[in-house]
């Protein structure tokens, strides 16, 4: 694992888990705890940039959730949602008592890790929340409009079925090469980056990828016969079922009695979280790549940033606030791609 220059990886043991958590300590008295959380198939390794050109009063911890990283391998209960991860990262703030006596943290999520992060803030304080390109507050995939209605009592079409067997089995193989369009390598150029983005560092982030856990209790998951389109649905174990509507509904930060304040960073490019993105399988269905679709009006795509938009407006409309920054070119990880971007949106969202 490559830790930079700047940065320390400890390892945390709580009640939960041992979990591995890289640190960027602050340089001065006055602290800002903030909490990074990484999304699927990455890891804590992703943020390191971005931690050490935070601020020097800032004190940055990135952890590395259960099957990935150098976090302990255990099994994802799919049917708590993101919950097994969202208690791991409390297990963390508490143990390390980041934030101080209060636990008062700023939390920032990526992806799956917003999914984390919003899970968080509905069972726990939070001093403010950053959501980089994050999950639909109602799951990935499997629901149409901007009111998340599922589209099938068992989810068809989602969770641990949707992983691409080849991709699976070159992660469990290790593969560095960008030799097929199914290599980690050449996923992140497609999908975790904008067309164009070139990165010195590049093998770390593969490396990264390279970390994730593979199996029925961790990624992909498992995945039951459905008799709906496409044949399969959500299961109740690992990491791809944990996003299921059926299990993950973060919709409910409306009723927050204590709103923090969310900034919302996503990219105009990416490929994984959009309104039409090619990691659903409706989308796949409705681009002929996966036979048989059945239409529109069955198995629309789920219009993910939609959904996002629709339930940040209900959280300002109750009393809450929120910023939204649109990266025009951008693709999924903009702290990686616009990193001075970023790195200016999240200072002004802290002061």
């Amino acid at each position: 694992m490559t830790i930079f220059e700047g940065i320390t990886a400890e390892a945390v043991q709580t009640p939960r888990l041992r979990a591995n958590v890289l640190r960027r300590p602050a340089a001065s008295a006055t602290r800002r705890a903030v909490v990074f959380v990484h999304g699927n198939v990455s890891s804590s390794l992703f943020w390191q940039p971005l931690m050490l050109a935070l601020p020097a009063d800032v004190d940055a911890s990135a952890i590395d959730l259960r099957g990935f990283g150098d976090s302990e391998t255990l099994p994802v209960d799919a049917t708590r949602g993101l919950r097994d991860f969202s208690d791991d990262v409390r297990g963390v703030i508490e143990e390390l008592r980041l934030g101080g006596v209060d636990l008062d943290v700023d939390l920032v999520g990526w992806s799956m890790g917003a999914g984390v992060v919003l899970q968080y803030a509905l069972d726990h304080p939070a001093r403010t929340l950053t959501l980089q390109a994050p999950v639909s507050p109602y799951g990935f995939g499997g629901t149409r409009g901007a009111d998340g209605q599922r589209l099938t009592p068992d989810d068809a079409g989602v969770g641990g079925g949707g992983a691409n067997p080849d991709f699976v089995a070159r992660l469990e193989a290790g593969d560095t090469s960008a030799d097929a369009p199914t290599s980690p390598r050449a996923v992140y150029r497609a999908a975790y980056v904008a067309a164009g983005f070139e990165s010195q560092h590049e093998d770390v982030w593969v490396a990264s990828m390279l970390t994730t856990r593979t199996g029925p209790d961790n990624y992909p998951g498992d995945s039951v016969a459905s008799a709906s389109w496409p044949g399969f649905a959500a299961g109740s174990r690992g990491v791809l079922n944990t996003m299921a509507p059926k299990y993950f509904d973060t919709s409910g930060i409306v009723d927050l009695e204590t709103k923090p304040p969310i900034l919302w960073v996503h990219g105009s490019a990416d490929a994984i979280v959009g309104d039409a993105s090619f990691f659903d399988v409706n989308q796949l269905g409705a681009a002929g790549v996966i036979p048989g679709w059945p239409g529109a009006d069955v198995a629309p795509p789920s219009p993910m940033v939609t959904q996002t938009r629709t339930v940040l407006d209900a959280y300002a409309a109750a009393g809450g606030s929120y910023r939204e920054v649109l990266l025009e070119g951008a693709g999924h990880s903009p702290h990686l791609e616009r990193q001075d971007e970023f790195l200016k949106a999240l200072a002004d969202h802290l002061g």
